[in-house]
């Protein structure tokens, strides 16, 4: 296929690129979004911007990922760009290669005025997870003076947010403790105080003792993996989880809870709550950050704000 063609094939992709690679681009953004569906034959491309990292995902091996890759180059009239990287997230592992550049294993990257960790290709999440934007901002707005539970911490970026917003205390929760380090690792980078930031690896299941023991939560996060093996399934799990709340939530508790399946219906959450906390309401639901449109958003992301009774 010759490069006239493959630009044509890849217009959609490469106009988004043509416009993000414009000017100077700081903050960590999701550049192309194909798995929204919205751009016929390429549904299996991601591309994402962790400066100076350029990762490229495909769901499916990508045809002439080199000539993708000159014209990601093209584009940089900036001179940003120090790596192209290739993830192919259908292969086992997620094998990734530097296809342009330097290998760049570990980047500090920014969302507004806050620092994250993130490792593009090393592993198959890069520990920052840039459809949680919009998340994030809410946070700034809404944590002021809250003690903050955040299950299913992660790399704790929710956290790192909430304290920017000026949370009294996070508790971060996670069963991996790699992960709840690094997360110390973003609370540092952002000059955060040590004594607000309580880390736990623990696995919630075996007991909720340790999680009370800094107290009741004002705002409670509830961001699990859909499926992990050995660890959690929304399907199986997430009623265990929702079934504790209320010895967790001070009165009028804001509990943000999120499920990220294409296999479970928008209402899945809203009615599993109902279920088993009828007095906790649905406040409302956070729309997408612009460049996480998908066609079938019931398959997308979705973040619910609930109310715990006051």
């Amino acid at each position: 296929m010759s490069l006239s063609t493959q630009q044509a094939v890849f217009q959609p992709l490469l106009q988004g690129l043509e416009t993000f690679l414009a000017k100077a681009q700081l903050d960590a953004r999701r550049v192309f979004h194909g798995r929204g569906h919205l751009h016929e034959g390429l549904e299996h491309i991601n591309v994402d911007w962790y400066a100076p990292v350029m990762l490229v995902s495909g769901y499916k091996e990508i045809e002439n990922i080199d000539e993708l890759t000159e014209l990601i180059v093209r584009f940089d009239v900036e001179r940003q760009i120090k790596s192209v990287v290739y993830q192919l997230r259908s292969s086992k592992g997620a094998v990734s290669e530097v296809k342009w550049g330097e290998e760049h294993p570990v980047c500090i990257v920014t969302e507004s005025d806050l620092k994250f960790e993130v490792q593009p290709g090393v592993r198959q999440n890069a520990g920052f997870f840039l459809d949680m934007r919009p998340l994030r901002h809410w946070l700034r707005q809404y944590s002021e003076g809250k003690n903050v539970l955040n299950l299913f911490a992660y790399t704790c970026s929710l956290s790192v947010a909430a304290l920017a917003g000026g949370a009294r205390q996070v508790v971060n929760v996670d069963m991996s403790k790699p992960s709840i380090n690094w997360g110390k690792r973003n609370h540092e980078l952002n000059s955060q105080d040590p004594r607000s930031v309580k880390s736990i690896p623990h696995n919630l299941f075996k007991s909720w003792g340790r999680i009370q023991q800094f107290g009741r939560y004002e705002l409670l996060l509830i961001d699990p993996p859909t499926r992990q093996k050995g660890s959690f399934s929304a399907e199986k799990d997430y009623a265990a989880v929702l079934k504790n709340l209320h010895k967790l939530c001070e009165p009028g508790a804001d509990i943000i809870a999120t499920v990220n399946s294409p296999y479970l219906s928008g209402d899945y959450l809203p009615s599993l709550m109902q279920r088993y906390q009828s007095n906790i309401r649905l406040i409302g639901e956070m729309e997408a950050s612009p460049e996480f449109v998908d066609k079938y958003p019931e398959r997308g992301l979705k973040i619910f704000h609930f109310r715990a009774p006051g």
